[in-house]
């Protein structure tokens, strides 16, 4: 069956780019009418038109520009920002002095703010600093001094637009974290329903086997045998929950776009050392481990579980087939400590020293030597009938700052 990806389009910046969009066609008009209302205050007339000409084509042709953040390129908000910067500077030389004195409204007026505006809903509160910087300059050029009224609506548009990109952030910021919860708990949801369907169906089919065959005996045995150890993983694989949930959150046209994607191998960040034991988990080999994640540097992690899975290794090939095994996981504040244990025959008094003479350093090497480079210790406990048992201790904060040197 093709894997399904569902996604879902989610924003909170859309209603601003609507808004924003509007905004630039009433101000366009606004300016318009401004100067038609004021025309005998023009000395030149002629060129007022000709850039209130450049201003409605502008405003109109980019209307598609502004419906998202995907269209609002950089070299759009460049051209839009100069289209502003030009009628400003440019007033000074179309109007009468008195205009000048009393106040007036620049040739684009109020229309410079979307400008603004668009740099601040594109790219946050930094963005808007950088676009309120030149018109505040063009502004205080045009009218030639510092007055007051012209301060204070430099001011007005620097703090407004600065505001408004910092809310855009925290905005975005939010709706990526909504959109991941969604997308746990959807996952969440998936998983306890795969779970039902194969309780009800896989599991009670692979602990029939395992009865019939214990029951039948022979090469059915092993069948059973074989059963039971994939109930153990599967059941633990629905139930234990410790596959992380992976998610991406994208900014796309249309708001934040979250699809399922694979878990990274490599990781920076540390690892949950229950994921890395979860697959040692079988019909003869018991996990016992935190409720809560166990986390280690990925490097420490790695070597602690392969030191396990060589503990292992040792009760299947010196212990039989036959031996159960228990695994026990501590989290201690300053260190973790995994217990491996088994019901086999034990090791006999100096057989590991002479194992070592003989080059067989399967627990010098894969177990000791592990543990030894994570500035850990190993410790094995053996008594000859009454198994053994492997405790294997890694210093948190050590393990952290041997992360490069493991790698």
């Amino acid at each position: 069956m093709a894997r399904r990806e569902r996604v879902m389009r989610m924003s909170v910046e859309l209603p601003l780019w609507r808004a924003l969009t509007g905004y630039r066609v009433l101000t366009m008009l606004y300016a318009v009418g401004l100067f038609a209302a004021a025309y005998d205050d023009y000395d030149r007339p002629r060129v007022a038109v000709a850039y209130f000409a450049v201003l409605f084509v502008w405003t109109l042709a980019t209307v598609p520009r502004v419906q998202n953040a995907v269209a609002c390129t950089k070299r759009f908000l460049a051209v839009d920002l100069a289209v502003a910067l030009t009628g400003i500077v440019l007033t000074p030389f179309v109007v009468t002095d008195r205009h000048i004195l009393a106040g007036g409204p620049t040739l684009p007026s109020i229309w410079t703010a979307g400008s603004v505006l668009a740099f601040a809903i594109k790219g946050g509160w930094r963005w808007a600093a950088f676009a309120s910087t030149p018109v505040a300059a063009a502004n205080l050029i045009e009218r030639g001094h510092p007055a007051r009224d012209t301060v204070h609506n430099v001011i007005l548009v620097w703090v407004a637009s600065i505001a408004i990109g910092y809310v855009v952030e925290v905005a975005r910021a939010s709706e990526r974290t909504l959109a991941r919860a969604l997308e746990i708990e959807a996952a969440t949801r998936e998983r306890e329903r795969l779970a039902r369907d194969i309780h009800d169906g896989v599991l009670q089919v692979l602990a029939m086997v395992q009865r019939r065959g214990a029951v039948i005996g022979g090469e059915a045995a092993e069948l059973g045998r074989l059963a039971g150890e994939q109930e153990v993983a599967l059941r633990t694989l629905v139930s234990g929950g410790l596959v992380p949930v992976s998610r991406v959150s994208e900014d796309a046209a249309e708001g934040a776009v979250v699809r399922l994607v694979d878990e990274p191998e490599e990781s920076d960040g540390p690892l949950d050392l229950r994921t890395l034991l979860a697959p040692y988990a079988a019909a003869r080999v018991s996990l016992a481990e935190p409720g809560a994640p166990v986390l280690l540097e990925p490097a420490a992690a790695r070597e602690l579980a392969a030191a396990v899975g060589a503990a292992l290794d040792n009760v299947r090939r010196h212990a039989g087939e036959d031996a159960r095994a228990w695994i026990l996981v501590e989290d201690e504040p300053d260190e973790v400590i995994v217990s491996v244990r088994d019901d086999g025959p034990g090791i006999p008094e100096g057989r590991l020293a002479q194992a070592e003479g003989e080059g067989r350093l399967g627990v010098a090497q894969s177990i000791r030597g592990r543990l030894r480079d994570l500035g850990g210790r190993a410790e094995l406990i053996s008594t000859p009938g009454q198994g053994t048992e492997v405790e294997l201790t890694v210093p948190k904060e050590h393990a952290k700052r041997g992360k490069a040197g493991l790698r």
